[in-house]
């Protein structure tokens, strides 16, 4: 009933949403993402559905919840939360293949080493080298890249390895954490593979409105990919952008940006999926609403320009709304986003998802750094 109700006076739940809200939300996030490891039988984090209960550990995601782990530790001085974050990174390092790569799915599926995956968990051992300065963690994320380079193709894409074995132009989200670790051991073939996989993406599958095809997590779906994907496409994009001073790749990341911007400031509300024309379908998919917060935000950073800094607080606001249920809850829900809203939507349905109450406690964490 609470779900029916929000989607019925949205406005007013959005109403209610102001400084002190928005950090009661951050910090019942990261409290469901303790509990989302506490719920596992290892040191990973899980998902918790209405339908069928907790999951096992999600390798992937547990990999770029510890960064957002780090941050909040260091911002509020939680040593509990360090000896997390520590935990999960061994855990992690014990199921590494041979190979350097990490397996697909859910940790009890056992499935072989996959690419996206594999760039996730580089984004965690990176934070960990540098937060605990434990070679460990550097010489796993070197061996994981250096997988990733042998098997990239020659145009640029990842062909092998990949999910449902199709080219996805999202794995610009795995080449720029390995951008981000040339600048801490620096190899020449980290900055190719970034370049031929940027540049395969903007020369044949950007179009001239700026969204891209291949760009769904399914091959049905590719006509009108989710946000989610397509935010992972843009931000991959973005941060080469930033981190190789190129400014070609800077306006390819600004153009779908842009108009998924300037749709979330005239609606209020955006779809969960948008095919190449930019019209919308489906339910809102917060996990992508809370990316592309975040890219706005990295994009204001960059320009100055008040128009992405408008957009990011506000999204930040909507969800906050949507997280904030005012019923009594367990800890199972508490806390978390569900995948969609409301609920019930066809992404992660029924479903909190970590990886979207990971991006919500990142996109809330950067709001707070503007100091106002």
């Amino acid at each position: 009933m609470s779900e029916i109700n929000k989607k019925i006076y949205l406005k007013s739940y959005v109403g209610r949403v102001n400084v002190n809200t928005k950090w009661k939300a951050l910090r019942e996030a990261i409290a469901w993402l303790e509990n989302s490891q506490d719920a596992m039988a290892d040191d990973g984090f899980g998902t918790f559905y209405l339908t069928t209960g907790w999951t096992s550990s999600y390798p992937e995601t547990s990999g770029y919840i510890i960064p957002t782990l780090l941050k909040f530790a260091e911002k509020e001085n939680n040593a509990a939360l360090k000896v997390r974050a520590k935990k999960s990174l061994d855990w992690l390092l014990k199921i590494q293949k041979p190979s350097g790569g990490w397996q697909s799915g859910y940790v009890h599926q056992n499935r072989p080493e996959i690419v996206f995956n594999t760039g996730q968990v580089i984004r965690g051992m990176i934070a960990g080298y540098q937060h605990f300065g434990e070679e460990k963690y550097l010489q796993a994320a070197q061996r994981a890249a250096d997988w990733l380079v042998a098997i990239q193709a020659e145009n640029g894409s990842f062909n092998k390895h990949v999910y449902m074995d199709a080219v996805r132009v999202y794995d610009s989200y795995v080449v720029a954490p390995v951008l981000e670790l040339h600048a801490i051991s620096p190899k020449p073939e980290y900055v190719q593979m970034a370049e031929k996989n940027i540049d395969w993406i903007l020369r044949e599958k950007q179009n001239a409105a700026g969204w891209f095809a291949d760009c769904d997590n399914t091959i049905k779906g590719n006509a009108a990919p989710i946000i989610h994907t397509i935010a992972y496409t843009i931000d991959g994009i973005l941060d080469c952008a930033l981190l190789l001073n190129r400014e070609d790749y800077l306006q390819a990341a600004i153009k779908p940006a842009k108009v998924l911007a300037d749709l979330f400031l005239k609606k209020g509300m955006l779809n969960g999926r948008y095919n190449k024309n930019w019209k919308g379908s489906q339910d809102f998919i917060t996990t992508g609403g809370a990316q592309l917060a975040i890219l706005w935000h990295k994009l204001y950073i960059k320009t100055g320009d008040e128009f992405w800094r408008k957009a990011h607080q506000k999204m930040n606001t909507l969800l906050v709304a949507i997280q904030q249920r005012h019923v009594h809850e367990n800890p199972t829900t508490k806390g978390a986003l569900f995948g969609s809203f409301p609920f019930w939507g066809r992404y992660e349905r029924f479903g909190c998802n970590n990886w979207a109450t990971k991006y919500f406690a990142d996109t809330l964490m950067w709001e707070d750094e503007y100091g106002d």
